[in-house]
């Protein structure tokens, strides 16, 4: 994810259930005063859930771990591969090729609109 879209990375947090609430909604944190959906990433891809005990929070955003702030090359970015299926073909919008491995891209502005509507 872009990181200029990430206001700051937290630990895991104590959250509220919220009723009637779409599945990717995992509760309610409180963030410094002001209440925050957090919505849990691998429910948005369709993955199993995490164990618990296992989540990161990333504002309101849950992911198994937040890895380095990476500098990439345009020149390397690439649309997504035709491998992909399910959800992660509507939400992954491209990847960069790494030494090794291949970085993908993906847009949490589809994710969560995909969730507001489910």
């Amino acid at each position: 994810m872009e990181v200029q879209k990430v206001q700051e990375a937290l630990l895991y947090q104590h959250m509220t259930p919220v009723p009637r609430a779409v599945r990717a909604v995992k509760g309610l944190i409180n963030l410094r005063g002001q209440i925050v959906t957090a919505v849990d990433l691998r429910r948005c891809l369709q993955l199993e859930d995490a164990p618990p005990g296992s989540e990161i929070g990333a504002v309101s955003l849950l992911a198994d771990s937040i890895g380095d702030v990476m500098d990439v090359s345009q020149n390397t970015f690439e649309p997504p591969p035709e491998t992909l299926s399910g959800v992660a073909q509507e939400l992954v919008t491209g990847v960069y090729k790494l030494d090794g491995r291949l970085l993908l891209v993906l847009s949490t502005e589809k994710m969560l609109r995909r969730e507001a509507v489910n």
